[in-house]
């Protein structure tokens, strides 16, 4: 993620725009520009759509509803960590309600340490006797300083506690191809090399087979500020030394373009002549003027109509990177998304940087996303939210290093409504309406089921959803669902419940499906089917 002092910023709304340019565009924020005159009007109506459980698109992959932790605020901190000598109830260290949540939900992949943490990160600095670890100044993220006590074995233990994949990012910016395949040995290889011992005598005799590493981060800016052909041929120089040690071959993720930055996606594989990554990054934020608690209620209809631009830059980039293939298909892994409001200075000061609420509003964004994933099915590979506690968009909050309240978000109960999508075929949806605010829909089939999540953006509108089951038969159907009139709904240390799945009416009968959906709303439908 881009640093507020970074020469470029992330795009969210079009790629001649960052997003600094886009907050402060009174253009942009006009809902005349994005949405059609009289979609605003409040209504109660019917939506046609069609669920064509015999038309695969491709598998759900776990991989889509992936998470990522910086060293930022108080993500790792305070957050995640809070060390084994802290008054917090902990898991050796770890934050036993966060792990407990986490672990309830299910992390598939987890990334880490940055961001623009990772391009001025040092594996070496917190590897072995923590006492014994240097303390570095965090210069992204406020000048703080790093005391190095969550490392790579901290990392490693976490994903672990939580049976999520682990994900390095590696530092291109200010580090060296050396430091980087050392790296991948440390971690990887069993037995017998230098750094192989050196792990074993940190207490790690298993080697960690970590798969998911990450050639840089956003190197078009915090990771560097270079051109796309600079930093191909860093990745060229690179890519050479990050090889296999002990059977597991790296995944190797190349830093992609900001937002749909198709020049810098044709720049970087031009250079390369070949030789394609494993992966290749992109980061998609949407976010706007106003605090999230605090969004005027046509401000929340606009930014939520954004979402329609990261379906169209999904497609986009996996069609500019298919005319590139070089014998295998690239993966394109969205590994930073999310909502990116305005955050307020006292919060900050008082929870860390970047701890954001999260709203009805914010779950309604996530739904939309990850629906987005479901229908794009065959052309990602990856996605990881930003990020997991405290920090944007996150799953999980705390009430401060030493408090020991932590909290479901939103957004956290919007991942759970999506869970059981998870590993299954997506199938294709068709609906009557194409406008940014349309109900959003995703489908996806395992054996005898079929599951369907309806997301509705309005925050004027409800709706009467008449389902058509196209290509099987329904016998009994249930349906879990998340919604509030308010769309600045929260749940908060004082009442963590407020937001909450809730079982909700539903009706089927043969090849139909029938069901209210109110105004800001996710619900999921699981269908037993003949």
């Amino acid at each position: 993620m881009t640093a507020p002092n970074a020469k470029h910023t992330r795009i969210t709304v079009t790629p001649h725009l960052s997003r600094r340019q886009f907050v402060g565009s009174s253009a942009a924020l006009s809902l005349s520009a994005l949405i059609p005159r009289g979609l605003l009007a409040a209504s109660s109506a019917a939506q046609k759509i069609v669920v064509r459980a015999d038309a695969e698109i491709g598998v759900v992959r776990p991989e889509f509803h992936g998470h990522f932790a910086e060293h930022l605020g108080s993500c790792v901190y305070g957050g995640l960590w809070v060390g084994k000598k802290s008054p917090v109830p902990n898991i050796d260290g770890y934050r036993k309600q966060a792990v407990d949540y986490l672990r309830e939900l299910g992390v598939p992949v987890l990334r880490w340490p940055g961001g623009c943490y990772a391009d001025d990160y040092h594996w070496l600095d917190g590897i072995g006797p923590v006492d014994q670890r240097p303390k570095r100044v965090n210069i992204h993220w406020g000048g703080y300083i790093e005391d190095g006590s969550f490392g790579t074995h901290e990392f490693i233990g976490l994903c672990r506690l939580l049976g999520a994949e682990p994900y390095l990012a590696g530092n291109v910016g200010s580090g060296s191809p050396r430091e980087l395949r050392d790296w991948i040995e440390y971690c990887n290889m069993p037995s017998g090399s230098t750094l192989a011992e050196e792990r074993i005598k940190n207490g790690a005799a298993e080697p960690f087979r970590v798969r998911y590493w990450g050639v840089g981060n956003e190197n078009w800016g915090c990771g560097g500020w270079m051109r796309p052909e600079v930093y191909g041929t860093l990745y060229r120089q690179f890519s050479v030394y990050l090889r296999e040690f002990g059977g597991t071959k790296p995944f190797l993720v190349a830093s992609g373009p900001n937002g749909n930055d198709r020049k810098w996606t044709r720049g970087f594989m031009d250079t390369l002549e070949g030789g394609a990554p494993s992966g290749i990054s992109m980061h998609y934020y949407e976010g706007g003027p106003d605090r999230a608690t605090e969004f005027s209620a046509d401000h929340v209809s606009q930014q939520l109509s954004i979402f329609k631009r990261v379906e169209e830059a999904i497609t986009e980039q996996r069609a500019l990177l298919d005319s590139y293939r070089d014998g295998h298909k690239i993966g394109l892994i969205l590994d930073e998304w999310g909502v990116w409001d305005k955050i307020p200075e006292e919060d900050e000061k008082r929870y860390g940087k970047l701890w954001m609420q999260s709203t009805m509003r914010s779950a309604v964004a996530a739904g939309l996303g990850l629906n987005i994933f479901n229908r794009q099915a065959d052309k990602l590979f990856m996605c990881n939210i930003a990020q997991i506690v405290n920090v944007l968009q996150s799953l999980l909050l705390t009430d401060g290093s030493e408090g020991k309240s932590c909290i479901r978000t939103s957004t956290y109960h919007a991942f759970a409504l999506f869970k059981p999508h998870r590993s299954r075929t997506a199938v294709r949806v068709e609906t009557q309406d194409s406008s940014p605010l349309a109900v959003s829909v995703s489908a996806s089939k395992a054996q005898n089921e079929l599951v369907v999540s309806f997301v509705n953006p309005r925050h004027d509108a409800d709706f009467e959803i008449d389902c058509a089951l196209q290509g099987t038969t329904a016998k009994e159907a249930k349906a879990q669902i998340i919604h509030d009139q308010e769309w600045n709904a929260c749940n908060t240390f004082e009442n963590p419940n407020r937001l909450l799945p809730q079982t909700h009416a539903v009706a089927v009968e043969g090849s139909r499906l029938r069901m209210d959906l109110p105004r800001l709303s996710i619900a999921t439908v699981t269908i037993r089917i003949a």
